[in-house]
């Protein structure tokens, strides 16, 4: 499987997965969770064979399956789902521990979740890939080699039992056959790091690769030519938006709306999605994936150059505005382009400056990315958790908010009634539209390259997921 990405060591370790879905290629090949995402369920009993909620929604009770072993021999207990979910520090943490008050070990194969008060998202935050917090880690194992001695050599419940990694090239992993679904049809996974395009489809035209993961526009339209290979578009929910991290500082020309607004009508939508995305990625208007709970399904703004001038000069900008670099995820190139050559073409000018892939994330995170930027972001749940990462003020990954904003998130919280909450939930979509928050691009579908050797690829079977169902992946005899 050829990666678009430089594969890290951190992604063996669940405890600091991102809100993204990237490291869950990685994650839920080698390790396992009480819930998630299966074939044909949003989210399927895994190590747990059930789960009950109590009628005040105060507690979640789980049932281990029984005789469910790590890789190393050791049994999966109670004990490791309560050691994993207090060493978690990932994505969405602060939101869990702060609604959490207990996990309590009713027996070796029984587990209690006890709330501080009803949450109904409990379960979105620890049952998909909103978070990685639900995923079971070997408590005995990591206290005898640590973190770091895990990172190099992790142990899971997985499908998948880790053999080797060769920093940046590769990483090795063999078929777990006492996988409690069934061992794993494909007996040895090698994931290689190619995050060139062009070297992924070609690797996948010779036959080193039998999956190349998401292509660029010009790189799958290649593929797609090839009558022995597929181009297969995932169905997670991901979506692509330009980033306006300035628009709090009043000092700033992106405080004022109309210039955001400006870039909004500035950008062709479909054209960008025919270039990068073979017509697969529909254009949007929001930033939360229209494949999601919740999601409020509006068009995107119209593509208007005379407005978007218009607008321009009614900003104070007659002559256009002179906007530094555009920084795009990579490896989205062909989007970053797309996007310049549109802003430049209403006197947003703008040119495009690559960084490498942990780079652009690390400053993310950190808030160290300035001006527009380009981001894309795949990890599930529902509205809710999109909310709390980007659009709340406190979430991981705002540069700033509003306070009707945070309260309506955190109403929509606590509330039952899936009606209301739903109501609250559309209600801070259409505030981040009023406001020009954002300029959304498409809901992105990752295009994968698949060999001739691959008799069933899996890549649509996992719930808003564009990774395999690793163990169900089968070879041509």
């Amino acid at each position: 499987m050829a990666w678009h990405v430089t594969l890290a060591p951190t992604w063996f370790d669940p405890s600091t997965a991102p809100p993204q879905i990237t490291p869950f290629g990685m994650l839920y090949a080698i390790h396992d969770a009480l819930v998630r995402p299966l074939p044909g369920q949003k989210m399927g009993n895994s190590l747990a064979e059930s789960w009950k909620e109590s009628p005040d929604g105060k507690t979640y009770e789980f049932k281990l399956r029984s005789g469910l072993k790590f890789h190393n021999g050791d049994p999966v207990t109670a004990e490791d789902v309560k050691f994993s979910f207090e060493r978690y520090r990932g994505t969405a943490s602060k939101e869990l521990q702060a609604r959490v008050q207990q996990v309590e070990v009713v027996d070796p194969l029984t587990v209690r979740f006890h709330l501080k008060e009803p949450w109904p998202d409990f379960m979105t935050f620890y049952g998909t890939t909103a978070t990685a917090a639900g995923l079971v880690v070997p408590k005995k194992y990591i206290t005898q080699v640590g973190d770091e001695g895990f990172r190099k050599h992790p142990i899971g419940a997985g499908p998948y039992k880790f053999v080797s990694h060769a920093p940046g090239v590769e990483v090795v992993l063999e078929a777990y056959p006492g996988y409690w679904r069934h061992a794993p049809y494909v007996k040895r996974l090698v994931m290689k790091s190619v995050p060139e395009g062009t070297t992924r489809a070609a690797v996948l035209k010779t036959g080193e690769a039998d999956i190349a993961y998401a292509l660029d526009g010009p790189d799958a339209e290649t593929v797609k030519k090839d009558p022995r290979l597929q181009i297969v578009p995932s169905k997670h929910a991901s979506i692509m938006w330009l980033e306006f991290a300035e628009q709090w500082d009043p000092k700033s020309p992106w405080a004022d709306k109309r210039l955001r607004l400006a870039v909004n009508h500035a950008l062709n939508r479909k054209a960008i999605n025919e270039a990068a995305c073979l017509g697969y990625c529909p254009p949007t208007g929001v930033i939360v994936p229209r494949v999601m709970d919740f999601a409020l399904q509006v068009e995107p703004p119209a593509y208007d150059p005379q407005k978007a001038k218009q607008l321009l000069a009614e900003a104070g900008y007659p002559n256009g505005i002179d906007a530094g670099e555009l920084v795009p995820i990579p490896p989205f190139f062909t989007t970053g382009e797309s996007v310049v050559n549109y802003l430049n073409a209403v006197g947003i000018r703008t040119r495009m400056r690559q960084v490498e892939r942990a780079a652009f994330y690390a400053a993310w995170r950190e808030k160290k990315l300035r001006g527009l930027f380009v981001v894309g972001v795949g990890n599930s749940g529902n509205a809710a958790s999109r909310v709390q990462e980007f659009m709340y003020s406190k979430g991981s990954y705002a540069y700033g908010g509003y306070p009707d904003i945070d309260d309506l998130f955190l109403q929509q919280a606590r509330e039952r009634d899936v009606k209301k909450r739903e109501q609250m939930l559309h209600k801070i979509q259409q505030l981040t539209i009023d406001r020009v928050m954002y300029a959304p691009i498409m809901d992105f579908r990752a295009l994968m390259g698949v060999g001739p050797r691959v008799a069933e690829h899996t890549i649509t079977w996992i719930h808003n997921s564009p990774f395999p169902s690793y163990e169900d992946v089968k070879l041509k005899e």
